[in-house]
C-alpha cells in the first residue's frame, strides 16, 4: 500500500524516534557491559570477553525468529512494541543493584528476548511505510540508520559520565529510561502507525499465540542464562550454527533453479567476508575499549591544551560520530560515480571496506611508538576509528541490500535470518580473537600491557589485509556472478512479461 508522502513522513518520524531512543538504550548499555564484568564483577579479561561475544551472538541472532513473529503470528507492530517493553525490563534489571552472578545473566537474558522481538519488526515497519515507493525507501533507510547513530553517540558519551559521577547502575538506570522515552513515543504518536503493518496487526489479538510467544520468551531467556554459565556450550552452539548455515546454503543452492544459482553463490562469498568484518566490529566493546583504559591517555591534547577528557568507554561514540560525518561524503561519491555512467561493485566496496580496517589497525599498533609512560595519545583513538568506521560502512552496510539484491523473493525470509545467525557466529568469533591480548593480571603496569594489545592489533590489521587481499582475487569471480545473475533476472522478466500479454490476447 502506498501512503501520502505526508503520512509516510509522519509514520516514518514515529519510527524513527522509537528507534533512536532503542539503539540509546542498548548502546549504553554495551559501552558499559564489558567494563562492568571487569572492573566491578572481578571477571579477567578472558571471562569478560566471552561473555560478551556469547551474549551478542544471541542478541543478533534473535531477530531471525523475531521477525518472523512479526510477520505471521502477532504483528510486526505489535511484535516491536512488545520488545521494547521486555527491553526496558532487562535495563531495570541491570540498574537494580543486585551483583549475583546468575542475576547479571538473567538480566541479559531478558535483553536478548526483546531485541529478537524488536529489531527487526522496527527495520520492517520502516520498509511497509515505504512499500512501492522505491525512489524513497533507499533514502529513508539512510536517514534511519542515522537514528541508530544519533541514539548511540549521545548514549556513549552519557552513560560512561554518569557512571562515573553516580554509579554502574544509574548508568544502567539511564539506558532503561531510553526505551521507556521509546515506549511513550509510541503511545503519543501510535495513529500514525495505525496503518503501517503486517497483516496479523489488524486482527485481534489471539491470546494462544501472545500465550505461546511469552513462554517461548522465558526458554530463550533462560537459554541465554545458561549458555552464559557454560561457555563450552556457547562455543559448540557457534560452530553448529556455522555448519548448518553452510549445509543449508549448499542444500538451497544445489536445489535452486539454475538462473538463482549464481546469485546464491555470490550471496554466500559476500555473507562469508561480512563475517570476517563482525569481527572487527567485537573489538570496539572489547580489546578496543580495554586498550582505551589501561593503555590511552584520557586527555584530548591540541598545542599543549586539555581540551576534555574521555572516560574509556566513552571512545566507543567515536565510532557512530565518524559514521556519521562520511555517510554523506560516501553517499556524494556513489552519486559521482553513478553520473559518469558506472557503478562501483559490492565487491570492490568490500575490498576497499576491508583496506580502510587494515589502515585503522595499523594507526592504533604505530600508536605504541609514540607511547608515553605506557600510554599513546588519544587522537590515535580518534583517526584508528575513523578508517575502521569507514570500513564499517563500505562492508556492514551492504549486508542486508546484499540479500535483496542476489537472493529470490521466495528465499529472502530464510536468508535475512541466515544472515542475523551468521552476524552472530562472528561476535562471538570475534571475542575469542579479543583474548590474543589476554591481561594475565588486572594490575599489569601500562608500559606491560601496551605491547600484548599492539601485538592484537597488528595481527588484526593483517587479517583485515588478507580479507581485502581475498576480495580483490574474488573480484573477477562476483563480477562474473553479478552479470550472470542479471542476465538471468532480465530473462525471467522478459518471460513473465511475454506470459502475461499471451493471457491478455487470449
Amino acid at each position: 500500500m502506498m501512503h501520502s508522502p505526508v503520512s509516510q513522513t509522519r509514520s516514518f518520524t514515529t519510527v524513527f524516534l522509537i528507534e533512536m531512543w532503542e539503539r540509546f538504550g542498548y548502546y549504553g548499555m554495551a559501552a558499559l557491559l564489558v567494563l562492568f564484568m571487569v572492573d566491578r564483577l572481578g571477571f579477567t579479561d578472558s571471562h569478560a570477553n566471552l561473555t560478551w561475544g556469547a551474549f551478542t551472538a544471541l542478541v543478533y541472532a534473535a531477530p531471525s525468529i523475531g521477525g518472523w513473529i512479526g510477520d505471521k503470528v502477532l504483528g510486526a507492530r505489535r511484535t516491536m512494541i512488545i520488545g521494547a517493553s521486555v527491553l526496558s525490563a532487562g535495563y531495570l534489571m541491570l540498574a537494580v543493584p543486585n551483583e549475583h552472578l546468575t542475576y547479571m545473566y538473567a538480566s541479559l537474558g531478558v535483553i536478548v528476548v526483546g531485541n529478537g522481538l524488536f529489531k527487526a519488526n522496527a527495520a520492517n515497519l520502516v520498509r511497509r511505510i515505504y512499500e512501492g515507493d522505491d525512489a524513497r525507501i533507499d533514502s529513508a533507510f539512510t536517514i534511519y540508520y542515522m537514528a541508530v547513530n544519533i541514539g548511540s553517540t549521545v548514549s556513549m558519551l552519557a552513560t560512561p559520565w554518569i557512571k562515573d559521577h553516580w554509579g554502574w547502575h544509574a548508568a544502567f538506570a539511564v539506558c532503561c529510561g531510553g526505551m521507556l522515552l521509546a515506549i511513550l513515543n509510541f503511545m503519543l504518536m501510535h495513529r500514525t502507525l495505525a496503518h503501517v503493518g503486517s497483516v496479523p496487526d489488524d486482527q485481534p489479538i489471539r491470546w494462544k499465540r501472545l500465550g505461546a510467544v511469552a513462554l517461548g520468551g522465558v526458554a530463550l531467556a533462560l537459554i541465554t542464562l545458561y549458555v552464559l554459565q557454560h561457555k563450552q556450550l556457547a562455543v559448540a552452539s557457534v560452530w553448529t550454527a556455522a555448519f548448518a548455515i553452510l549445509a543449508i546454503f549448499a542444500y538451497m543452492i544445489a536445489k535452486s533453479e539454475r538462473s538463482e544459482r549464481a546469485g546464491l553463490i555470490a550471496a554466500l562469498v559476500l555473507i562469508g567476508q561480512v563475517i570476517l568484518f563482525f569481527i572487527f566490529y567485537v573489538q570496539m566493546s572489547t580489546s578496543l575499549t580495554l586498550f582505551a583504559l589501561r593503555n590511552v591517555d584520557p586527555r584530548f591534547i591540541l598545542f599543549g591544551t586539555t581540551l576534555f577528557t574521555w572516560s574509556a568507554a566513552q571512545f566507543q561514540a567515536l565510532n557512530p560520530i565518524w559514521i556519521m560525518l562520511l555517510s554523506p561524503v560516501l553517499v556524494w561519491v556513489y552519486n559521482a560515480v553513478a553520473k559518469g555512467g558506472r557503478d562501483l561493485p559490492v565487491a570492490a566496496k568490500y575490498a576497499l571496506g576491508f583496506g580502510a580496517v587494515a589502515a585503522g589497525y595499523l594507526v592504533f599498533t604505530i600508536s605504541g611508538r609514540y607511547a608515553v609512560d605506557g600510554r599513546v595519545s588519544s587522537w590515535f583513538m580518534v583517526w584508528g576509528y575513523g578508517l575502521y568506521s569507514l570500513g564499517e560502512l563500505l562492508v556492514s552496510g551492504l549486508g542486508l541490500a546484499m540479500i535483496a539484491r542476489y537472493v529470490p523473493a521466495r528465499m529472502s525470509g530464510f536468508m535475512m535470518g541466515a544472515y542475523f545467525v551468521a552476524t552472530g557466529v562472528s561476535q562471538y568469533l570475534g571475542s575469542v580473537v579479543a583474548n590474543f591480548a589476554q591481561m594475565p593480571s588486572h594490575d599489569l603496569p601500562a608500559t606491560e600491557s601496551l605491547p600484548l594489545y599492539l601485538s592484537l592489533f597488528e595481527k588484526l590489521g593483517w587479517l583485515a589485509a588478507i580479507g581485502m587481499l581475498l576480495a580483490l582475487l574474488l573480484l573477477p569471480l562476483m563480477n562474473r556472478l553479478s552479470r550472470q545473475h542479471q542476465r538471468c533476472a532480465e530473462e525471467r522478466r522478459e518471460e513473465a512479461l511475454q506470459a502475461q500479454a499471451i493471457a491478455s490476447a487470449q
